[in-house]
């Protein structure tokens, strides 16, 4: 998994502090931005293992915190969910001018409301999930049991949250009064997912019905059935994740794969903007190629020479298996490594001259199997004669022409 450490201001001035989840063998194909829950943090379990899930899917996630949590500048205790909304449209902005423009927005509890707000303001968004959303803002204020009367009454207080402890000023409690998040969802004309658990004691099951009859087509729900509003079960916060991008992405623009079409049996394409990262086609097969990072490459796929090395591996263990099974020798599994170099030729005589080193492949064959020491040095002879190895022993060309 790739990632980058960003910074970046809200409207305020704040500077927040965020994390781009990035998929680890490709360029992402969409952005997406995740609001997490209320007083929680870009770096909780259940954030991370979402957009985990998302990114392996080829999203490019950004998670953040809101102002006054985790590591953004701030204090908790002024703001409320209009800053939140505010931070989130920032977020947008920040991959909008540095990326690319987001198409999808995920919210958990009070964040799932935010993205509502949010997406209503923001074109680039074309569909909308929520996980464990409260249909109404004042119902985070039962978080503050018997304090909410000394907010009221002296402005302030602190409330033990999650084991923590927040200062909750009223202002928090007047934002949240005035928001109406099932009327925000009426008008939205976006696509949205509403995924939220029956057994949810936090925030309870209603309060997705009240969101799915307030939205209109296309809507969706996914019942979370058994999870805890926090998705504190990997199992639950994976599926969550892995379920919000194949339904996203139904709603938004996903370049296809690159068609290869060549009359030959493998072809390789590079674009400018590209690097080293190769796009590949061996029959009906697609991956990449690509250099380490250490040379310039994005390591999203093998270099040309493991390629070549994973060619003989490869017709290496399928020509041992093809004779023992000839033989009716049984083999549970023999693998081969190989490894790609420059060396020395063997008794060369001018060893201190670079062009006395030779392309050098070294191959270590291991075989599972009841076989007694005849049979294994047979197979090794055997290894030799694999269609690549001779190939590689026998004089080629490469015939080349210009193609218009």
């Amino acid at each position: 998994m790739n990632f980058e450490k960003i910074n970046f201001k809200n409207t305020a001035g704040y500077e927040l502090s965020g994390r781009l989840e990035l998929p680890a063998d490709r360029h992402p194909h969409s952005y997406a931005v995740f609001a997490h829950c209320f007083t929680c943090s870009k770096n909780f379990s259940a954030t991370k293992n979402i957009t985990r899930a998302m990114t392996s899917a080829g999203f490019g996630v950004l998670r953040f915190d809101f102002t006054g949590l985790g590591d953004s500048d701030g204090d908790f205790a002024d703001s409320n969910f209009s800053g939140n909304v505010d931070d989130l449209l920032a977020a947008i902005d920040y991959l909008k001018e540095h990326y690319k423009a987001p198409s999808l927005l995920v919210g958990h509890s009070l964040g799932g409301a935010a993205v509502i707000y949010a997406s209503a303001k923001a074109d680039s968004i074309k569909a909308v999930a929520t996980v464990g959303a409260p249909s109404d803002t004042k119902h985070v204020r039962h978080l503050f049991g018997d304090q909410l009367d000394a907010i009221v009454e002296n402005g302030v207080a602190t409330v033990q949250l999650s084991g923590r402890p927040f200062k909750i000023k009223e202002q928090l409690l007047k934002d949240l009064n005035e928001q109406k998040v099932t009327q925000t969802l009426k008008s939205l004309r976006k696509p949205i997912l509403i995924m939220h658990s029956p057994q949810d004691q936090t925030v309870g099951i209603e309060h997705a019905e009240k969101l799915y009859h307030a939205a209109v087509h296309p809507k969706s729900f996914v019942s979370l059935d058994g999870a805890d509003h926090l998705l504190m079960d990997k199992k639950d916060s994976k599926y969550v994740g892995e379920v919000i991008a194949g339904w996203s992405s139904r709603y938004i623009d996903i370049e296809e794969d690159i068609t290869l079409a060549t009359r030959h049996n493998v072809v390789a394409s590079l674009n400018n903007d590209s690097l080293f990262t190769t796009q590949m086609r061996a029959g009906n097969h697609y991956f990449i190629a690509d250099e380490p990072t250490s040379i310039g490459g994005n390591d999203f796929g093998p270099n040309p020479y493991e390629l070549l090395s994973s060619g003989l591996a490869a017709c290496t263990v399928m020509t041992i298996q093809m004779y023992a099974r000839r033989k009716k020798w049984l083999i549970e599994n023999v693998e081969c490594h190989v490894d790609y170099d420059k060396q020395h030729a063997i008794d060369c005589e001018n060893c201190e001259e670079s062009s006395a080193k030779i392309d050098t492949f070294t191959r270590e064959i291991k075989i599972t199997g009841d076989l007694d020491e005849k049979q294994l040095q047979r197979l090794l002879q055997i290894a030799d004669k694999c269609p690549v190895h001779k190939t590689l022993h026998s004089d080629t060309q490469v015939v080349t022409k210009l193609v218009r």
